[in-house]
Parts: structure tokens; C-alpha cells; sequence
């Protein structure tokens, strides 16, 4: 094993921790927050005495995912997992610029939207190369991962939901990052 190799998985492992961490020590320090009513990107917001916190765990989380994300690259064979890797790239990118242009900032909501938009993809494209590289099982569960992705937001755009907040759907999508971190933890070792 490369330095490079061991360096790029310590980052898959530190980077949701970082950025997991950074959102749940936001949540529980807000005085306004609510997942019934709040976006995650309100505690990011200029003046909001969880900012540094939430936008230095999504910048750090996503230096710390791009090594391991370009790890996982080097490990695919096949074209469509690498897209997937590509955009899980653009993904981590996103987020970065999600905590880099906090809400309010005109570039806040496209960084937001690609972030959501790259990790779904991101599931489609990865798992459909899984499942052609032979790796069945794998690429199954990324595919189902991105069902379940835009299963959440169609439930919340649906009206059937625990009130107006962005909160859990976002929170779903920060969660489908990390279930592919362990799904394509196996490449790291190829």
C-alpha cells in the first residue's frame, strides 16, 4: 500500500466525520435551529453564531473527500463507474462551495443544488458500473441508494413531511455521500 493510498482512505473516513460532525455540533448549538422548519444552509447564514462551524466542516469535509474520491478513481475500471466517481468529485466540490458561498450569496443555491443533483447521479452512474464490472451486489445497493435519494424529496415535495425545513431531505442526501464512501471503500483496495 502507497502512502497515497493510506492518506486518500484516512480522508474517506475523516471526511464525514468532519462534516457529519461540524452539522450535528451546528444543530445542537443553534438557538434557532429546527428540522421541522430550517434548512441545513441556516446555519451557515452571515451573523449566525453557527457559521464558522458549519461552513468550515462542509469546506474541510470536502478537501478531506477529494483524495479519497480520487482514490476510489484510480481502483475503477469501467467508464460509467468512473463518471460516477467524477461526479461524486463534483459533489464534494459542491458542498465546499455550499460552506464558501453560505445562504444569501447568489452562488448559495446553485452549489446547493449541484451538490444534491452530483450525489444522485453520482449513485446511478457508479452503481450502473458496479453491476457491469460485476460487482452485482455493490452496484445494486448505490442504485438503490439514488432511488431512495429522490424517494425523499419527491415524499417532501409531496407535502408528506414534518414541516417546511429542507433539514432531513438534505440530511438524507449528506447521508447517501457517506453510504458511498462505504460502498466504494472496496476500489480504494484494488
Amino acid at each position: 500500500m502507497t502512502r497515497f493510498d493510506t492518506l486518500s482512505r484516512a480522508c474517506g473516513v475523516a471526511a464525514p466525520l468532519v462534516t457529519l460532525g461540524a452539522i450535528l455540533v451546528a444543530t445542537l448549538v443553534s438557538p434557532s435551529f429546527s428540522w421541522a422548519s430550517s434548512a441545513l444552509s441556516d446555519l451557515g447564514r452571515p451573523g449566525a453564531p453557527t457559521a464558522a462551524i458549519f461552513n468550515g466542516g462542509l469546506v474541510l469535509g470536502a478537501l478531506l473527500a477529494l483524495p479519497f474520491v480520487a482514490r476510489v478513481g484510480l481502483g475503477a475500471r469501467r467508464h460509467l463507474t468512473r463518471a460516477g466517481v467524477a461526479a461524486f468529485g463534483l459533489a464534494a466540490v459542491s458542498m465546499g462551495l455550499v460552506g464558501v458561498f453560505p445562504e444569501g450569496h447568489a452562488y448559495h443555491f446553485p452549489s446547493a443544488i449541484s451538490l444534491y443533483l452530483f450525489v444522485t447521479y453520482g449513485l446511478f452512474l457508479y452503481g450502473s458500473g458496479r453491476v457491469r464490472a460485476g460487482a452485482t451486489n455493490a452496484g445494486l445497493a448505490a442504485i438503490w441508494l439514488g432511488v431512495a435519494h429522490v424517494t425523499s424529496w419527491v415524499v417532501w415535495a409531496a407535502g408528506l413531511r414534518v414541516g417546511p425545513g429542507l433539514a432531513v431531505p438534505e440530511t438524507v442526501g449528506a447521508g447517501m455521500f457517506v453510504a458511498w464512501i462505504g460502498l466504494a471503500w472496496r476500489l480504494t483496495e484494488e
